[in-house]
């Protein structure tokens, strides 16, 4: 179980990462990214960034050596952030639960017909009439 202070770090790290890859880091393999989340360490020793990484696998490849090499430019970022004895090591990591569920919906999407939606979703037809001229 995770203390407070090691999950509002984290929380911390995040915003940090993802507001430097976003306007700070100049280096052109690193597009198409989203922090997803970040673990740290109990001791706060190492934070790890999942991120998803848009494109195929030579980009995200590519991206994924961008973020490794700008990790100090991120760790000074962070040390101005957070008030701690260490600064955590930055490791990086491919998060592919978004390609994952964006592939689940595609295939999903390939089986439904369009025309059917699924029997939970009420249709118009199904759904009470208001009288908006009465008052309650």
């Amino acid at each position: 179980m995770t203390s407070r202070r090691v999950q509002k770090a984290a929380e911390a790290i995040r915003e940090v990462v993802s507001m430097a890859i976003l306007a700070d880091l100049k280096d052109p393999r690193v597009e198409h990214v989203t922090v997803t989340f970040v673990e740290v360490s109990p001791d706060m020793r190492v934070a790890k960034v999942h991120v998803s990484i848009m494109g195929d696998e030579t980009a995200q490849r590519l991206c994924l050596q961008g973020l490794q090499s700008s990790a100090g430019f991120l760790q000074k970022k962070i040390s101005r952030r957070i008030d701690t004895r260490y600064t955590p090591r930055i490791r990086f990591e491919i998060d592919l639960g978004v390609k994952k569920s964006i592939a689940l919906a595609k295939m999903l999407g390939d089986l439904l017909p369009e025309d059917t939606q699924p029997a939970d979703t009420p249709s118009e037809s199904d759904l009470p009439e208001i009288d908006a001229t009465k008052e309650t």
